[in-house]
């Protein structure tokens, strides 16, 4: 009877946990299909707001008040100690390193210096979006193409770590002959917007994970993270167009000027990336990670850099705003692409 009993629990927890990924996943996706539309609806709620005459220090107190917490939320859901597994498949991992962190850098640079190259904030924000891998949504997009997403969370960790790390060595290599910024004020910015709330974050896992209620927190991390994360990033980029409204409005081709690079970044790096799976005879659900991964951009962890680094240097956040309006677009069409080869072609067939 116990047993049976225990059985039957089993079953019913698995389920319960089947339902709970099931609901994340559509929600998550919903919420990435309506994502650009939300930020852009943020930064209208900015501008006017800014009209009102609020204190653009109090704006700019603001911003990296829900920065910080929003990479709390962040890095809630990343697992730092699990770096390990980033080693598990030794070509993938090398092979991701290498484009996040030595082709994309340098091709971020010249593509600024050539699109972008009448202004040096432009060119600032646009390195600084290039040079972070994401570390949320390209998981969804892995998961809707058949990617092989235990293996794109593998990465996670160590990707999150690098770009912390190699940010300041990015834009002190590229671009520290043209900007006067102190290395040591950006080493106390990433303390302050970035290491404080890791800290933060695992500590409080550590703590939970102690508890008997460990299971309810991570299930409402996965529930409920993601939308924290959203509501904190639009709060700053109400905050951010309060108080640099105007000076978009007087920028009124930033758009367009920050697009067709952009565009250019993802259509080569879409190509790459499935060629070299290509060339490593990886399984096409690996490529699929590869692609995702060495794709989507983390601009949370760059704007906190540049909004502590560049207080009085704007367009470079602004940059950083616009950067997932043209980016999430842009990865839903890579999604559809996929999808079509998918249909198309079997995956035995797109292996050989």
């Amino acid at each position: 009877m116990r047993l049976e009993f225990g059985c039957k629990a089993g079953r019913m927890i698995q389920s319960d946990l089947f339902k709970l990924c099931c609901r994340s996943v559509i929600y998550l996706s919903f919420t990435l299909k309506f994502q650009p539309i939300i930020i852009l609806l943020s930064a209208v709620i900015g501008i006017l707001m800014g009209h009102l005459g609020l204190p653009s220090s109090v704006m700019t107190y603001l911003i990296e008040i829900f920065l910080i917490i929003l990479l709390f939320f962040i890095f809630l859901g990343v697992d730092i100690m699990d770096i390990k597994r980033s080693f598990a498949n030794i070509r993938f991992s090398l092979t991701s390193l290498a484009i996040n962190f030595i082709w994309t850098p340098i091709f971020a640079y010249s593509l600024g210096k050539i699109f972008l190259a009448e202004n040096l904030d432009l060119q600032i924000g646009f390195l600084m979006l290039m040079v972070t891998p994401c570390t949320d949504w390209y998981l969804i997009f892995t998961g809707m193409t058949k990617g092989n997403v235990p293996l794109g969370s593998s990465i996670l960790p160590m990707n999150l770590i690098l770009q912390i790390l190699l940010l300041p060595v990015y834009l002190w290599i590229f671009m520290g002959s043209s900007v006067s910024f102190i290395p040591t004020a950006m080493v106390g910015g990433v303390i302050l917007v970035l290491i404080i709330p890791l800290f933060l974050a695992n500590s409080v896992k550590f703590v939970v994970g102690k508890t008997a209620k460990k299971d309810y927190f991570y299930g409402a991390i996965s529930r409920y993270g993601d939308s924290m994360q959203l509501l904190f990033l639009c709060l700053a980029i109400i905050a951010m167009f309060a108080s640099q409204g105007k000076i978009l409005l007087n920028n009124g081709t930033l758009f367009l000027r920050v697009l067709f690079p952009l565009v250019v970044f993802f259509a080569v790096n879409f190509a790459l990336a499935l060629a070299a799976g290509r060339q490593l005879r990886m399984p096409y659900s690996d490529r699929i990670s590869l692609l995702f991964t060495t794709s989507a951009r983390n601009s949370p962890i760059s704007l906190a850099i540049a909004a502590i680094t560049f207080p009085d240097r704007p367009l470079i956040s602004l940059t950083l705003v616009i950067g997932p309006l043209i980016e999430l677009p842009i990865l839903s069409i890579d999604s559809n692409i996929l999808n079509r080869m998918m249909a198309k072609h079997d995956a035995s067939s797109i292996d050989k």
